[in-house]
């Protein structure tokens, strides 16, 4: 039986009735009001002293354990004890029990207590927590029903009440299912306890593995009862910018957008290598491990909207994926790569590679971010992190614009007052020059306000600068405690505090945003860097224009050993035929910036001699990136004369994400200035009907495109060709589209959404020019075929593209061209 404090449940109603028998008692309410209170906190003091807690370490004999998580449990006892709640520790692993029993006796040996603790107390605090501690072996369900078991055991034995139970899974994610059904159905505590489990990353490989590892969890915990830790979050100098956000806000409500930002630079760098971690980063790699979680985290942190209530962990997680919602999706070019050249080395002796083997797995990057929103607008966010560089240090930089101009020489300004000065916030996650977390700020800009119980001035330090400024120019704050991150964080946890976490939602929302462009670099070749003081200027990168390259060309052999297969670098744009028409073919990046310049340039022409151009877009996912490079790489475009129209529209409503035009907003249309009434979407909802034969949806667009193009003559239609032979979105053995006199057509596809409108083959045929672009290694079999066949369209309707007065030139990227 477990014992509970009595408590007068009843005294409400036994309050009520002794007030109908004292009506005429003076002051009788008031003490009886006293009396109560007291007795009801009374009972709650009993019922929390009563409190048992039991936390659950797996892994336990981990290296992640033995750095950090046995001193942030202690530290949790440290912070803890004799406020209520009674303690028991298990260390669990696969480890067999001597084993196990040796480990956690040498760990728990070598923790530390706070400088402010004598050493007395501080042995004597370390000797309580071993005798709260013990290590048990679970592999089997059978050991989880025994573990439970003898937490309640313990529980009856000290006459306590069971607070809550906390795991924590310092194990590898494929460990989590197992674990996960087994504390499930054997291990959760009885009703009225809580149960926290405690997740470490990586949180998945990319978007499709991290749903399928949530949906596994799910099926075991619910929301609430899941920590995703990102020890990053934990960290005093991020924790903090949020609350300073929030405390500044009538300083930084005018600053704090695109008007007076003119970049923020989001930086974790550190000088040791990958030795003896190869076989985890070969799997990820630096911008799984680093920038898709820590990095990303810290992004939205800056980038987010304010809550009204920023201490609200609902309102902060809702502003947090509003910012996700707001980033530009990611291409090719808004990354940079290189890997330590010791790494190649380290990988094939670590995992027993053979020499021939060259690892494309990067550990430096640098990656260019923007904000799609009104706040943000064209301010660059500059994401950067990698192994074997000259420092160790990490911080985040908001740098302000200055539009002042000092006619004094520098060595003239008064620091607090010149308004020629950088302006900047810093936080400074810690190590580097400074050597501790610390806010800083411009004193140019203004006085923070910061929490002076838990921050305070930095000492002066002569000779120190940072960011080009002595420590002097800024008005700086460290922490008056320094704390791990893992203290922190297991802190929160046994507080039930959830808004240092990662949940579900946000975790999807970052995958979402980082996948496209971890598929595009999986075959790009990094740069190579010596390491350490010695990389020099080598990996300095420069951004223009919405991409990122290197400042300095490295001439260099990129890939060095025996066997050395052809790189990407190795290969320039190639001019062929293809079906007795032009073809070019490139690496995707090359292929891509090289349409986009013949589009350009198609454009220019076009507006010169007729004073408009007419651009017909075909939708699906291949056009997406070319879209990208038109917005952001293409300054000279003639875009206020341009008529943009669409070449096949699925059969849904325009504003769905499935919509052909959807696409073409998302990507290119909301980040140029073309006229609206230049915008010409497929007229596929009337009435309220979807691509209805008697709405003449498809009439319609064909007479506004004899209205306003000459001849029907499209100056440049863009087309892409489907495993199947399709192209637009006429199908094999479609009854209507691939001749006749109809322009614009409906259509079936065999696969969802079946319904489609769709230029004809006739009225493509007229065009000036047509580009049919082609990408990917699964294009390589219709490629293959598709070069053999004749004048087929019934079959394969891309061979019935020949333009009978304009052009027509295949663009391929090497994959789909050789495979």
């Amino acid at each position: 039986m477990q014992r509970y404090a009595s408590c007068p449940l009843g005294l409400r109603s036994h309050v009520l009735q002794v007030g109908v028998r004292h009506p005429r008692h003076p002051g009788f309410w008031k003490m009886l009001a006293v009396a109560t209170c007291v007795a009801l906190l009374g009972c709650l003091q009993a019922q929390k002293l009563q409190g048992h807690v039991s936390v659950i370490l797996l892994g336990a004999t981990g290296d992640l354990a033995r750095k950090y998580l046995w001193q942030g449990l202690f530290q949790l006892y440290l912070d803890e004890a004799g406020k209520g709640h009674s303690f028991s520790f298990h260390g669990a692993a696969l480890t067999a029990t001597k084993q196990g029993q040796e480990f956690m006796a040498k760990v728990l040996e070598s923790l530390s207590c706070p400088e402010d603790v004598a050493p007395s107390r501080c042995a004597e605090l370390k000797d309580q927590f071993r005798r709260l501690s013990q290590y048990r072996q679970l592999k089997t369900s059978e050991d989880y029903v025994a573990l439970s078991e003898g937490v309640e055991a313990l529980v009856r034995q000290e006459g306590r009440r069971e607070a809550g139970r906390l795991f924590y899974f310092s194990v590898p994610p494929f460990a989590y299912a197992d674990i996960a059904r087994n504390i499930n159905s054997s291990c959760r505590p009885g009703p009225g306890a809580w149960l926290r489990v405690v997740l470490e990353k990586p949180f998945g490989h990319d978007h499709l593995s991290a749903q399928q590892l949530a949906t596994e969890l799910g099926s075991f915990f619910q929301e609430e009862e899941m920590y995703r830790v990102d020890h990053y979050l934990g960290k005093q100098a991020v924790a903090q910018i949020l609350p300073f956000r929030d405390q500044n806000r009538k300083a930084l409500d005018g600053l704090w957008n695109r008007h007076h930002v003119e970049r923020v630079e989001i930086v974790m760098k550190e000088t040791v290598d990958a030795e003896g971690r190869t076989s985890f980063y070969e799997e990820y790699g630096v911008i799984r491990d680093v920038l898709q979680n820590h990095l990303t985290e810290v992004l939205t942190l800056v980038a987010m909207e304010l809550p009204y209530n920023a201490s609200s962990a609902e309102a902060v997680l809702q502003h947090k994926l509003q910012a996700f919602r707001a980033l530009r999706g990611l291409r090719r070019a808004s990354a940079v790569l290189g890997q330590y050249r010791a790494y190649g080395t380290q990988v094939r002796r670590e995992l027993h590679k053979p020499d021939s083997f060259h690892s494309l797995t990067p550990t430096f990057a640098g990656i260019l971010v923007h904000m799609d929103n009104l706040r943000w607008e064209g301010v660059p966010f500059i994401l950067m992190s990698g192994k074997a560089l000259d420092e160790r240090v990490g911080y985040v930089r908001i740098l302000f614009k200055n539009r002042a101009f000092c006619a004094q020489s520098e060595k003239d300004w008064v620091t607090a007052q010149s308004p020629c000065l950088p302006q900047q916030i810093i936080f400074y996650i810690g190590h580097g020059e400074l050597g501790t977390p610390a806010v800083l700020v411009s004193r140019s800009l203004f006085k923070p306000t910061l929490p002076s119980r838990s921050w305070k001035e930095v000492e002066g330090r002569p000779g120190l600068r940072l960011f080009g400024r002595p420590l002097s120019d800024y008005y700086a704050y460290s922490p008056v405690r320094e704390r791990d991150a893992y203290s922190i964080l297991i802190s929160h946890i046994f507080h039930g505090r959830k808004d240092s976490f990662v949940t579900t939602e946000n975790l999807l929302a970052s995958w979402v945003f980082w996948t496209p462009l971890l598929d595009s670099l999986a075959r790009e070749v990094p740069r190579l860097y010596p390491g350490g003081a010695e990389n020099g200027h080598l990996l300095d990168f420069e951004f223009a224009g919405g991409q990122l390259a290197f400042c300095q060309q490295q001439v260099e052999q990129l890939v060095l050993g025996p066997g050395s297969a052809p790189m990407p670098s190795d290969f320039q744009v190639l001019r062929a035929t293809y079906r007795e028409s032009p073809l070019v073919t490139a690496w995707p990046e090359e292929l891509i910036a090289k349409l986009a310049s013949d589009i350009e340039a198609t454009a220019v022409q076009a507006v010169r001699r007729f004073g408009q151009f007419h651009l017909a877009l075909s939708g699906g996912s291949s056009p997406i990136v070319l879209f990208q490079q038109l917005a952001t790489g293409h300054y000279g475009f003639p875009w206020a004369h341009t008529h943009l129209w669409l070449v096949d529209e699925r059969c849904v409503p325009l504003w769905d994400p499935e919509s052909n035009f959807q696409g073409l907003q998302t990507h290119l249309l909301q980040h140029v200035r073309v006229p609206y009434y230049n915008v010409h979407p497929m007229p596929v909802h009337l009435h309220q009907r979807l691509c209805a034969e008697q709405d003449r949806g498809a009439q319609a667009y064909a007479e506004q495109i004899s209205a306003l193009v000459t001849n029907s003559s499209f100056d440049l239609v863009l087309l892409g060709m489907g495993p199947d032979g399709h192209t637009a979105s006429l199908f094999p053995q479609s009854p209507a589209g691939l001749d006749g006199e109809q322009l614009v057509v409906l259509t079936e596809s065999p696969s969802k959404p079946y319904h489609r409108m769709s230029l004809s083959l006739p009225l493509i045929n007229r065009a000036r020019k047509v580009v049919v672009l082609v990408m990917g290694r699964l294009k390589r079999d219709i490629t293959m075929l598709v070069s053999r066949v004749g004048h087929e369209p019934k079959k394969w309707p891309i061979s019935g593209v020949l333009p009978g007065s304009g052009q027509l030139v295949w663009y391929m990227d090497y994959e789909a061209f050789l495979g």
